[in-house]
């Protein structure tokens, strides 16, 4: 029964990994570069990636010459030629074929979910040791906070937004019933999402709030002066 509530746990996190890559949540060179050694890449290898990254997401390019690969990198075309092989045969990359949309005809287009999948993998391990670390010291009350956001959000957190509310507790220590306060707030003006309750806990902050009774009085107070 442990073993299925793990593995269910396992393929939600993966999922939300990856939902947060595509959302725009998730920096995934960021994570890459943490990561890749664990990977057994190397910078040649990750900067490929990268650029395969921005011709993607920025340029709409999904599949880019060597030409235009080689032309953004400083390395000979033949290390380049050589990285993208590597990167093909251990699975790290894949390349799909389908129809254009546009003309109908035959593409081809890179594939990062081999990626994505391996970086979460990485991650989830290395969350999967934070929480029970973490359950060590709290054994209730913060695994409880990481349940309320995501019963509220009605989905996985995403790795970074778990790191958002370890900060505000580590880091800003901010008290779990302010953060909870914060995010009631948010939920309250219908903007339930980590940058807006970020910018509530730290207005608190600036004005010296440190209690939920004291946070109710600076709400009313700003919706009465509105």
């Amino acid at each position: 029964m442990q073993h299925n509530e793990n593995a269910q746990e396992r393929m939600n996190l993966l999922s939300a990994f990856t939902s947060g890559w595509k959302a725009g949540h998730i920096g995934i060179p960021y994570l890459l570069i943490q990561h890749y050694k664990q990977l057994k890449l190397t910078e040649v290898d990750v900067m490929l990636m990268v650029h395969v990254m921005a011709f993607m997401e920025k340029e709409n390019k999904e599949f880019p010459t060597l030409d235009e690969l080689q032309g953004r990198m400083s390395v000979t075309p033949e290390k380049v030629i050589a990285s993208l092989q590597k990167l093909l045969k251990e699975g790290h990359l894949s390349i799909d074929e389908g129809i254009d949309p546009v003309n109908g005809m035959q593409c081809e287009k890179y594939n990062l979910d081999p990626l994505l999948e391996r970086l979460a993998g990485v991650w989830y391990e290395e969350e999967l040791q934070r929480r029970k670390a973490l359950e060590t010291v709290k054994p209730t009350t913060r695994k409880d906070i990481f349940s309320i956001f995501e019963k509220e959000f009605a989905r996985p957190l995403t790795p970074m937004e778990l790191e958002s509310i370890t900060g505000w507790l580590d880091k800003d220590q901010y008290n779990e019933p302010l953060i909870l306060a914060g995010l009631k707030e948010a939920v309250f003006a219908g903007k339930v999402h980590f940058r807006y309750i970020d910018r509530i806990l730290l207005e608190w902050n600036r004005n010296r709030i440190t209690t939920v009774e004291q946070a109710k009085e600076h709400s009313q107070k700003f919706r009465s002066s509105r």
